[in-house]
């Protein structure tokens, strides 16, 4: 064998010896390393998204505070219960604010010689009849001036409003005015007036509770341990289609 085949052979050992290490060694360590790579970007995503929802968390936490008391806020608007003291209440102190004197409050209402209510008071029943909650109908009487009956009956009308978002806005108790009509006070001298008002007041349905179960510390599926809203959770479908918010009572 010359040295020129010798060389040759030797190189193509050292070519197979080369070889088999990659086969052996090297290449299956490069695609371990892929496959790491591969789990890290993974965990990093994971990681991305769980800091993410992380910080939904703590935002979601420092509002819940203020959440939860716009709840309560809107169970003055309706009430889980007739609340019919509180109701007495704000129509009291809206007649001292107009000087009239708050005469009389009955349940069930008659529309006899009532002229309409206006369209703001008619399209809050519309929303308040979709939302399946329970309806009160009362009948106010009020004595005083005809100016100052005007006053407090724009009062009670303005204190539901439609908002430019299509919401409502509530001044304490919702209430839908179906009439009003003024007539002299039969015992009464000097031209006073007898304002008579038919409205409706609302309770949340029966089966629908105000927080569903959350306290001030902490929602609902936290309070009970359970992914669950407690059994008097409101049911969507007594949801009201519009969105109601609460200001102060005036």
């Amino acid at each position: 064998m010359t040295t020129r085949d010798r060389l040759a052979l030797i190189g193509i050992s050292t070519l197979a010896v080369l070889g088999l290490v990659w086969l052996m060694l090297v290449s299956p360590e490069r695609k371990e390393a892929s496959t790491l790579s591969s789990q890290i970007t993974q965990a990093k995503e994971q990681l991305s998204k769980a800091e993410g929802e992380a910080a939904s968390a703590r935002s979601a936490q420092a509002r819940y505070s203020a959440a939860y008391a716009s709840v309560v806020k809107l169970g003055k608007a309706v009430p889980p219960s007739e609340e019919v003291p509180a109701l007495i209440y704000q129509l009291a102190q809206a007649s001292n604010q107009r000087h009239v004197e708050f005469n009389s409050i009955t349940t069930g209402s008659s529309a006899a010689g009532a002229t309409a209510a206006s369209a703001s008071s008619t399209t809050a029943a519309s929303a308040a009849a979709g939302g399946a909650f329970t309806q009160m109908p009362f009948t106010f009487v009020f004595n005083g001036s005809f100016a100052d009956l005007y006053h407090l009956f724009r009062q009670l009308d303005q204190a539901t409003a439609r908002t430019s978002s299509g919401g409502l806005h509530v001044s304490g108790r919702l209430l839908t005015l179906q009439g009003m009509k003024l007539q002299p006070q039969s015992n009464a001298s000097g031209g006073g007036l007898s304002g008579t008002i038919t409205a409706t007041a609302y309770v949340l349905p029966a089966s629908a509770g105000l927080t569903g179960g959350s306290t001030p510390a902490a929602p609902a599926s936290s309070a009970t341990g359970s992914t669950t809203a407690a059994s008097g959770s409101a049911p969507t479908s007594s949801a009201p289609p519009a969105v109601v918010t609460a200001g102060a009572t005036r």
